[in-house]
């Protein structure tokens, strides 16, 4: 298999699955979490449920463009994963963290990470389209 169409699955693959937990997550929050948590902290969740999908969508995009690179691809690919386990990931242990042994306050600190790691995604992005010619 070509490695440029292996790539494109894995993104695809990882953006539907970023998508459809990001669905189950919001349904989850609005219907199963909202006796449970606070107001604010379902805001907080909600938050990285709509990261989450942002994401999803963007990887989604990603494995369907053929302007960039695979090698930018994979980049901003790896970005992505982990920014949004980071970013998502940390805020729902966050959000729910009166709900479970482990203190997620201690690993707080990972959030800001992965919203750098998203950023840069995004930059690189940015960067892939500027280098485009145009014909």
């Amino acid at each position: 298999m070509n490695n440029i169409f292996k790539i494109d699955k894995i993104i695809f693959l990882t953006g539907t699955c970023f998508g459809l937990t990001s669905v189950i997550l919001g349904a989850f929050g609005a219907h199963g979490l909202e006796k449970l948590i606070s107001q604010e902290s379902l805001q907080t969740f909600e938050t990285g449920v709509r990261y989450q999908m942002y994401h999803a969508l963007l990887l989604l995009f990603l494995g369907a463009t053929s302007a960039l690179s695979t090698k930018a691809k994979q980049l901003i690919f790896y970005l992505v994963l982990i920014g949004v386990f980071f970013f998502s990931g940390s805020i729902y242990g966050l959000a729910t963290n009166q709900l479970t042994a482990f203190n997620f306050k201690n690993i707080a600190l990972i959030t800001p990470f992965g919203g750098l790691f998203l950023i840069t995604a995004w930059i690189l992005l940015l960067r892939g389209f500027l280098k485009i010619k145009s014909k």
